[in-house]
């Protein structure tokens, strides 16, 4: 899969990024640096980030990563709901505090994501020319779950943003969005350290 990339193929896709991937890459970084730090602004921040991802992705990309493009549409309207509970107060506290979600919402996070990896990467082989699609699907479906554990607060969302990562990072240097796979990488480093201090704020009670 990577036997034609080598660093000058690397460093040319860094070189050759558009500035609309730069605005994309920056926005959703400082959208995860928000995130970590439990602030709301992580919603606006990030929203401008996916709808360009989900332009570059289905437009640019030859061909295009269908999952991938839909995905940002998802993350989009996730951002909407994300950033109306988070800004919605109820006696001075938020809606929904930082938590450990249930044993009942895992089993629903895992299983919408065994069965949206499945039915996406089947359609995706049917129904398109994609060339990834089981890694597309992976990366799409884990981070559907992502998003809905994020909108309320589950500190698992930091798990399931890790393992999408560790799946996006090489799939967009095979389809040489070079830019994006470091801004996945910096995103994993960026999720392992939202863990640990979630973790701290649950453990500190610092939750709202």
């Amino acid at each position: 899969m990577f036997e034609q990339i080598d660093w000058r193929t690397f460093s040319a896709g860094i070189l050759s990024a558009s500035w609309l991937e730069w605005i994309s890459v920056i926005s959703q970084l400082v959208s995860v640096w928000y995130a970590k730090r439990n602030n709301w602004l992580v919603y606006p921040t990030g929203l401008i980030g996916v709808l360009i991802a989900f332009y570059l992705y289905l437009w640019k990309s030859d061909p295009p990563l269908y999952a991938d493009s839909i995905l940002n549409l998802y993350y989009g309207l996730m951002s909407l709901y994300g950033w109306y509970w988070w800004t919605r107060k109820k006696e001075q506290a938020y809606r929904y505090p930082i938590r450990y979600a249930s044993k009942k919402i895992i089993g629903v996070g895992l299983s919408i994501f065994l069965l949206s990896w499945v039915l996406i990467a089947f359609a995706l082989m049917r129904f398109t020319d994609s060339n990834t699609p089981i890694m597309d699907a992976c990366v799409t479906s884990s981070a559907i779950v992502a998003m809905w554990w994020m909108a309320q607060r589950n500190i698992e969302h930091w798990i399931a943003w890790i393992c999408s990562n560790l799946i996006a990072i090489p799939l967009n240097v095979y389809k040489g969005f070079i830019l994006y796979a470091i801004m996945y990488f910096l995103l994993l480093l960026l999720a392992i350290r939202g863990w640990y201090e979630w973790r701290n704020k649950i453990d500190s009670n610092e939750t709202n």
